[in-house]
């Protein structure tokens, strides 16, 4: 017998398959006023995939296109799934384009981004793992060098 170990939402997005360890960094990074929306963060559930797996609930919100790239950064694998009325009515995978901007922090502190009111541009070199190269002063990033805006 299958079991739900997250209760459903009637409208709204559910990121999933998010590495467990990610689950709160997700979360944080959606901004989302706690007391505005009904959000389910599930941490630790049992995923045939992942072994482990984080999943995030939020009732009444479709993620834009800037909030999927940042889950795309933190959680590679995971996977946003809008629902409309108890139904899931569309389901992707996170992906990250060919070029972030305004999102991503260049590392080098004598960047022009880090100094000018510009935004930043960083081109994604490779995707797994995440490799970043500034525009502007050609620097590039990877892992803990990685910081979100």
């Amino acid at each position: 017998m299958r079991q739900l170990q997250v209760s459903a939402i009637k409208d709204g997005t559910v990121i999933d398959h998010i590495d467990s360890k990610s689950t709160f960094k997700v979360a944080s990074i959606l901004n989302i006023p706690a007391e505005s929306r009904l959000i389910l963060v599930g941490m630790n559930l049992s995923s045939r995939q992942l072994g482990k797996k984080g999943i995030i609930k939020i009732e009444g919100k479709v993620l834009n296109q800037e909030e999927a790239n940042k889950i795309a950064l933190i959680a590679p694998n995971a996977t946003l799934n809008i629902i409309k009325n108890f139904e899931v009515v569309e389901k992707r995978r996170v992906s990250l384009p060919e070029e972030l901007v305004g999102i991503v922090k260049c590392f080098n502190p004598n960047c022009i981004s880090n100094h000018e009111r510009i935004q930043t541009r960083l081109k994604v070199v490779k995707k797994a793992p995440v490799r970043l190269r500034c525009h502007y002063c050609e620097r590039t990033m990877e892992g803990e060098d990685i910081e979100l805006l």
